[in-house]
């Protein structure tokens, strides 16, 4: 296994494992909470088949990676991002981030100016701000997050599995994925902490990326569903769409949030086109 290392605030050196695929263009791919690396897979396949280099690592808490008790805020997770940047030595990189996410990947720009980055794709992300104010009235009512606080604290497993289901658009009549996909995905979800867990949903949750959003300055992606049930698309997709009035904004009609799944070759397709740009 391949790790990368990395440095808290507090000075505690932190071991990030990553997957390494292919040649050509790089394409940097940063999962979705409460997921790791492996909820790529479609996509690694895809992309590494159409020849680009592509590399999937365990954001901190998660997956392989090692579990600190601090460090699941943004500022800390960019670095985390740019320590991979930094060690692997990357340039005109492509970075796309998921949900969650995609929080890094607008933090990263902000913050270390996109070093090493020539493209940039938000899927189902996070950004600009998921919280409802009254500012941002179209966000999760803080309601909401408080109920994923309290249901990860009275039963993680219980939770995580009603999560995933709403995750997929999946109910009594519409299915558009297996058990055994729920299943992989709660294994998953449980290699993180319970730590791990709150403290990035805390952070996806209630950080405000609107001011940021300007310092992405390369061609972007947008791409969100327009029946996400878990990052509604007015607070976030539309939203980050008016914020960068330059960028490829694509809604992909009936899709949940999970559509690297449900509508993996759709996803890979424009992937594909768009870094091949």
């Amino acid at each position: 296994m391949k790790f990368v290392k990395t440095t808290s605030a507090n000075g505690e050196e932190i071991n990030l494992h990553y997957q390494d695929l292919g040649t050509g263009t790089p394409v940097i791919l940063i999962h979705g909470w409460p997921l790791d690396h492996q909820m790529w897979d479609y996509q690694s396949t895809a992309l590494t088949d159409a020849g680009f280099r592509v590399i999937s690592y365990d954001r901190r808490g998660f997956g392989k990676s090692d579990k600190p008790l601090t460090g699941y805020d943004y500022d800390t997770l960019a670095d985390d991002l740019k320590a991979l940047v930094d060690e692997l030595g990357l340039e005109n990189a492509v970075l796309a981030g998921f949900s969650m996410g995609g929080g890094e990947v607008v933090r990263y720009f902000s913050k270390h100016g996109g070093k090493g980055i020539s493209k940039a794709i938000l899927i189902s992300s996070i950004a600009p701000f998921m919280l409802q104010t009254p500012d941002n009235p179209d966000g999760v009512p803080q309601e909401k997050i408080d109920e994923i606080t309290a249901g990860l604290i009275d039963d993680r497993p219980g939770f995580l599995g009603t999560f995933s289901k709403q995750f997929y658009g999946q109910g009594l009549l519409n299915k558009p994925v297996s058990s055994e996909r729920l299943a992989t995905d709660l294994n998953i979800a449980m290699q993180a902490t319970l730590k791990s867990t709150l403290s990035s949903a805390a952070a996806f949750s209630s950080t405000d990326l609107r001011a940021e959003m300007s310092s992405i300055q390369v061609p972007t992606l947008i791409i969100h569903g327009d029946e996400d049930q878990t990052v509604p698309i007015r607070a976030t997709g539309e939203q980050a769409a008016r914020l960068l009035p330059h960028a490829e904004y694509l809604v992909y009609e009936g899709e949940p949030h999970g559509l690297f799944i449900t509508a993996k070759d759709r996803l890979n397709a424009d992937l594909i086109d768009f870094i091949r740009k």
